[in-house]
Formats: structure tokens, sequence, C-alpha cells
């Protein structure tokens, strides 16, 4: 498969399955749609495997590179490829579509071929952001990601799913025009748009401050950092169960990969001088946010605040400068994207029986739903950090990254191990445990085949990521070298 351009499959193949899905009519053809998105699912998911199988981890160069001149006039280009900070998530973003397939088998019955393609075109586009090495294909995937996550909490979301909806545009669109501002003036001084001639672009101190802020509050708002999170738990308490899903397990990872694909190699010098500034911001995101976490009533909103927080360290990962302190961060993304993806799926599986997502609603599921239960013990001990999970692996890194830096750093960071497990267990104990709540709790059915497949394959790799997390690391050994050797090198 080597002569196949298989980036571009991954981006377009999903995206020509959506299109199918929109011509196939309405509803009266459901089954049929389904089937077909999880062919789509299915497929790209496929054709990634021989792009992690074909990777080579030993260097840092750009692999499966592809180029077409686009307009040439503007010497902008279709130019894509993969390094090893940016392998991972493309076979996140896939095995996360079939999920969210599965996962939406029974539960979507209005709009079925309309609700699926959204999912798909947005596996698409979300490749095509982790793939773009032209600045300006960047941006036009990071905005067209968009369109289809309004469209899934706008028309499938909740009651107020129309203020979320335009919350949530507004918020990363504002940010991404001064975002679009910083590509232009990098474009006037290096006559290219093309992102690694960026990275030996030398700028002057000033010019590195400027830019380093119009970046930042196009990148901030996605991953959401402190202050500009707001729009966060709002959107995922109205999206529909697959919207948050990929809204936590891949959605937020496009900020924080922008830093390391564009903020630290680009602008090594104001990213050191401003690491203050980041680090600050993403601590109080690790203990203020998570200390918000502990008074939700509702459990969409606790996860998504617990997003935030283990976000926060994501951040803190990467202004660290060292090797395990942004290895640790790419891993707590990947790991994150299976977690909140796990957490947001089991309130989707009480609210499809209970139609709430209330934590006082619940109460005694387990006698009603030990299979459930199991499992979202094992995802509540993951988003706690638990040793043996994912969760524990990327924390870890991190915080013994921030000790080579500052023990107070560290301290801090660690206590979202406290918080994490204070909000989660709590939340595990009143949902879960004591007494049946009430009679709409004794009925409960437990988990059916599909519900069980989705949420098995998640604790399989919850669970093989924190035992063995060693081909998750290994890919990214070279890259994450090359770029702190970028950080480190002078370019004004």
């Amino acid at each position: 498969m080597n002569g196949l351009p298989l980036l571009s499959i991954s981006i377009w193949l999903p995206i020509a399955f959506g299109l199918i899905l929109l011509a196939t009519g309405g509803d009266s053809r459901a089954s049929v749609q389904r089937w077909i998105a999880l062919a789509g699912a299915i497929a790209g998911f496929a054709v990634t495997i021989p792009l992690y199988a074909g990777f080579d981890g030993q260097t840092s160069e750009m692999q499966f590179s592809e180029f077409q001149r686009w307009m040439p006039g503007l010497d902008i280009n279709y130019h894509l490829g993969i390094d090893g900070i940016s392998m991972l998530f493309l076979l996140l973003n896939s095995f996360i579509t079939i999920l969210i397939v599965v996962a939406g088998w029974t539960v979507v019955e209005k709009r079925v071929a309309q609700y699926y393609a959204a999912f798909l075109m947005l596996s698409g586009m979300l490749n095509g952001v982790f793939s773009a090495l032209d600045a300006v294909l960047f941006y036009v995937f990071f905005e067209a990601t968009l369109i289809p996550m309004f469209i899934i909490i706008g028309i499938w979301g909740g009651p107020n799913r129309v203020y979320a909806a335009l919350k949530f545009f507004l918020y990363t669109l504002f940010g991404s025009l001064l975002m679009l501002v910083a590509f232009l003036y990098l474009y006037n001084k290096s006559g290219s748009f093309e992102i690694l001639d960026w990275h030996r672009l030398p700028l002057p101190l000033g010019a590195q401050f400027a830019l380093f802020f119009g970046l930042l509050f196009g990148f901030a708002v996605k991953v959401p950092m402190w202050p500009v999170h707001t729009w966060l738990p709002d959107a995922h308490t109205e999206a529909p169960t697959g919207g948050s899903v990929v809204l936590a397990a891949i959605l937020l990872k496009l900020g924080a990969y922008g830093f390391v694909r564009f903020t630290l190699p680009i602008l090594p010098d104001a990213s050191r001088e401003l690491a203050w500034l980041m680090v600050s911001l993403s601590l109080i995101a690790v203990v203020y946010v998570g200390l918000v976490t502990l008074v939700q009533a509702d459990m969409k909103r606790l996860i998504a605040y617990s997003s935030i927080a283990h976000m926060g360290f994501v951040t803190l990962g990467f202004f660290l400068f060292n090797a395990l302190g942004v290895e640790g961060a790419l891993v707590q993304m990947i790991s994150h994207g299976f977690i909140s993806g796990a957490m947001f799926l089991c309130v989707g599986v009480m609210y499809d029986r209970l139609h709430t997502r209330m934590i006082a609603d619940y109460g005694g599921v387990v006698n009603s739903m030990p299979r459930f239960a199991a499992f979202m013990m094992l995802f509540a001990m993951a988003n706690s950090g638990l040793p043996a999970t994912s969760g524990f692996v990327g924390e870890f890194m991190v915080i013994m990254g921030a000790m080579q830096v500052s023990f107070w750093i560290a301290f801090l960071a660690a206590t979202t191990l406290i918080f994490g497990a204070a909000y989660s267990l709590w939340m595990y104990k009143r949902v879960i445990f004591g007494p049946v709540a009430n009679d709409a709790v004794r009925g409960l059915r437990d988990l059916n085949a599909r519900e069980f497949l989705v949420l098995a394959l998640l604790a399989v790799a919850v669970l093989y990521m924190g035992i063995y997390p060693a081909p998750f690391t290994d890919v990214m050994h070279a890259s994450v070298d090359d770029l702190l050797r970028h950080v480190a090198r002078p370019k004004w």
C-alpha cells in the first residue's frame, strides 16, 4: 500500500461516505443508512492501520507526504504529512468514529442519514487538521470542523441546543480569526504558507510576542483553557451523546495540537518568555476548575469540567520544555480521548433509559445494572488517575516533568489526582451505590450487546495503554526531541 495516498484516503473516504448517506433519502431507509455509516467508519479506521504499521518511529521527518499545487499564485498547496506527534490522533479519531456510529445505532431515530453523515464528514475533516502541512489547508479544515459540530448540537441537542451551538460557534470562530491574522503575518515574512518553512523562520522577539497571543486566542478557546472555557459545559450539556464524545475525545485536542505544531516551534523565544503565563493558566485549570467540578449536579457538566482540568495538564506539559512533560501531555491527550469518551457514553446509557442527567435522580443503579456499574467503575477510576489505567500514565509523566522544573509546580499539578478521585468517585457513589432511589431506577435494564461492545472496546484501550504504554510513546520520541531542539534554538 506504499503507493496509495493513504492520508488523502483517510480524509476523503469518510467524507465520501457522508455524502452517500445524504443521497440515500429519508428515515424510511434508516436501517440501510446505519450499515452504510458503519461501513464508512470501519473503512476510515482501516486506512489508518497501515499508517501506524508503516510508520518509522526513528525519524522526526514527515512521513506519507503528499503534495499537489492548489493555488500556485498564492503559493497555497495541498500538502499532507504526519510525524510522531500527529500519527496517534488519526488512529484515535477514526476509532472513536466507529464507537459513535455503534453507540447511536438504535438511539437516533430521526434524520438518521444526516446524523451519521455529520459525524463521518467531521471525522474526515479532523484527519485533515492533523495531516495538513500547509497553513491555509490547516485553517480550512480547522474551521470546517465547526460546521458539522454546530449542526450536531443544534439539531440533535437538548432544550437549549441553539444557545449552546451559537456560543460554541462564536467563541471558536473569534479565536480562529486572530489565528488567521498571525498566519498572514508569517506568510508575509516567509513568502510561503508551508508550516515547516515557518519552523525555520527567524523572528524578532517583539513579533514573536504579538504572534504568540494571536495564536493563543485561537488555540486556547479550543482546548479550552481557563478563562475561555465557559462554552464547553454548555456545549456538552446540550449535545447528543455522540456529539459529547467526539467533542471531548477529539475536538478539544485541536487547540493543544496547535500549540505543538505552531506556537512552540515557530515562536520558541516567546514561548519560553511567556511559559510562566501558560503554566499559571494551566494550574488554575487543574486546581480551580477541579474544585468547580466537585459542585456539579449534572453528570455531563461534571465530566465537561473534568475535561477542562485534565486538558490543563496537557498545556502544562507542553510548556515545561522537557521530554517527559511534552510526551506526557501527548499521552494524556490520547488517554483523555478514551476516558472522556467512555464517561460520556456511560452517561448516555443511563440517559437513554431515564432521560435525566441529574445525579440526584439516580442511586442504587448497581442493583439493576451490575455489568454497567463495573464498566463505569473502571472509567471513573481511570478518570481519577488510577495506576494501570491510561489516566495515570500521562499525568505521572507530566508530574515527573514538572518536578524537573519546580517542586511547587509538580505539587499543584498532583492535586488533580486528589480532585479527580473526589469528583469522579463521589459521582459514582451517588449514582451507582446505595439503596435504589426510585421505581424508575429499579426497572432499569442492564447493558445490551451493542452497549457492552462499545464500553468493552474502550475498557481494553484504557487498560492496554495503562499497562503497556510503549506502543503509544515509542512513535513520538524522535518528533518530540526534534520539537525541543526547535524550542532551544534562538530565533532572534
